[in-house]
Formats: C-alpha cells, sequence, structure tokens
C-alpha cells in the first residue's frame, strides 16, 4: 500500500478526531461554567500558538527544504471568527447538536464555494440542499430553545468560517508553517477580545486545561495534521469525510459530559447528512452513469 496514502488515512482520522474533541472540551469548558467563552477562545488560541511554535522550531531544519509559507491574514480571520463564534454557540448547545449545526455549515459553504467558482448544480445537488435546509429548520421549530436560535446562527457562522479556511488550506505547501502562522495572525483579535472580555472573565483551573488541551492538542496539531491530509484530499473528499464528526462528537458528550440523543436530534442528523451526502455524491453518480463508466473509479 502507498506510504504517501497511509499518510493521508492516517491525518485524516487524527483530524477527525480533533475536531469532535474540539467540540466535547468547549462544551465540557462552557456547559460546566468552567471558564467563560472569551476567555476559552483566549486561551485556546494562544495555546494553540505557543504549542505551534515550539513544534515549528523542533522541526526547523526539515522545513529549511520546504517551501517557504507563512499562512495569511484571511485565513487567520476565518479562524479567528470560527474560534470565537464556536464558543459563544457551544453555551446554548449540546455538543452532538453543535457539531452538527457546524459541518453541516462547512458542507454548504463549500458547496456554494464551488458554485461561485463556476460548477452548476445537478439536479440531485439541489434536491439535496433542500433536504439539508430542511434538517436545520427542523432542528430549531417549533422549540427555539433547543438548540436556541442564537446557538444557531453562532454555529452556523462559525460553520462558514471553517469551511473557508479549509478551502484556503487546499493550496498549503507547508502546512506546519501555514497553521502556525494562521494562528499566530490572531493574535491582535486575540489581543481586542482580552480588552473587551476582561470583564466578564470567569476562570477557573480545570476551564483553564480544557481550553489548553483543545488549543494545544485538538486545535493547533489537529489543524496542521488536516492542512497535511487536504493536500491528498479533493473539495468532495473534505467535505464527505467532515459528516462522520457530528456523529463521533454526539458520542462524545453522551461518554463524557452525560447528554442524551434525541428523537429531534436523531432526526435531524439524518436528514442534514443524509441532504449534504447527496449533495456530494449525487452529481459525481449520475454524471458517470450518464458516461456509462464505473462509479467512483
Amino acid at each position: 500500500m502507498n506510504i504517501n496514502f497511509i499518510k493521508i488515512i492516517a491525518s485524516t482520522i487524527f483530524a477527525l478526531l480533533a475536531f469532535a474533541a474540539n467540540s466535547v472540551l468547549c462544551r465540557l469548558a462552557l456547559g460546566d461554567n468552567a471558564i467563560d467563552a472569551s476567555s476559552f477562545t483566549i486561551i485556546r488560541l494562544l495555546s494553540g500558538i505557543i504549542i505551534l511554535i515550539i513544534v515549528l522550531q523542533l522541526t526547523r531544519k526539515s522545513n529549511e527544504i520546504k517551501p517557504k509559507s507563512k499562512g495569511s491574514w484571511l485565513a487567520a480571520g476565518m479562524l479567528f471568527i470560527y474560534a470565537i463564534a464556536f464558543s459563544f454557540g457551544y453555551i446554548s448547545l449540546d455538543t452532538g447538536t453543535g457539531a452538527l449545526i457546524l459541518f453541516g455549515a462547512v458542507q454548504i459553504t463549500m458547496i456554494m464555494a464551488s458554485v461561485i467558482s463556476g460548477n452548476k448544480l445537478h439536479f440531485t445537488e439541489w434536491v439535496g440542499l433542500i433536504i439539508a435546509f430542511s434538517g436545520f429548520v427542523y432542528l430549531i421549530v417549533p422549540s427555539l430553545v433547543t438548540p436556541s436560535f442564537k446557538g444557531f446562527i453562532l454555529m452556523a457562522v462559525s460553520g462558514v468560517a471553517w469551511g473557508l479556511y479549509t478551502l484556503a488550506g487546499r493550496t498549503s505547501k507547508n502546512p506546519l508553517s501555514d497553521t502556525a502562522y494562521n494562528f499566530m495572525r490572531t493574535s491582535p483579535f486575540i489581543l481586542i477580545l482580552i480588552i473587551f472580555g476582561l470583564n466578564d472573565a470567569h476562570i477557573t483551573p480545570m476551564g483553564i486545561l480544557l481550553a489548553v488541551l483543545s488549543g494545544g492538542i485538538a486545535s493547533g496539531i489537529g489543524y496542521f495534521v488536516w492542512y497535511i491530509a487536504l493536500r491528498g484530499l479533493s473539495v468532495t473528499q473534505a467535505a464527505v469525510v467532515q459528516l462522520f464528526v457530528p456523529v463521533i462528537a454526539a458520542a462524545g458528550g453522551i461518554v463524557f459530559a452525560n447528554e442524551l440523543i434525541t428523537l429531534r436530534l436523531v432526526e435531524s442528523s439524518a436528514l442534514v447528512l443524509g441532504g449534504i451526502l447527496t449533495v456530494i455524491l449525487g452529481r459525481y453518480y449520475f454524471v458517470q452513469l450518464a458516461a456509462k463508466k464505473p462509479p467512483f473509479t
């Protein structure tokens, strides 16, 4: 088996587990009031910066032969928007619901970006989008409390930002350097958040630990590994694999946060994930069928 293929598979699995871990860690920290959302975001991003600088320095010699890359302000901005909206969104959402909204928005963002770039939607893609949107509506109606409308909007914004950050990462020539500099470029935003969030700060040792684990391992290392995975994944593949994150996160919420799976969450998950899967696979399958070629070759 090709070593590069194994590397991509391993990187993808690690990244997906890291994404799910972020949802669980954030929910544990905010759900138990161990830390406020602003402080969690600040510590999370600062931890990511510190860990990535250390890793970057440890691998400096090997990186000297790789293309120099320092991320971008656009990617850094998307990273910060994702992180801050993610934290505030999880104040009123449980783990599985938050992950479902987040990665549902990610897929829709990536699909719409593909449309904007000139790709026309196939009939099955339109059907899939309608099904997925219906799932979002079903999740918040008739009750705007579970999940809250505010939490839904914040997590959707977070998903859009993460989708754009993912698309930016597909062109990365040096994943470690790009990820490290993207995190470092969030520093001005972190400073602003410190200034405006200082008065409402609420921090406990457990909250700090959870934020550090989220930032240093699940985010810093996890996003670096995700950029490695993206070098071997197409946009379609990158979108498909992230559909597994809400399932992993929901399981983590049950095990670590003592959360329950509601029938509404299961049904809306089926609609959203099924709709998005239809969008992603429908066009490819039917185009291949029309061309009389075996699908998935």
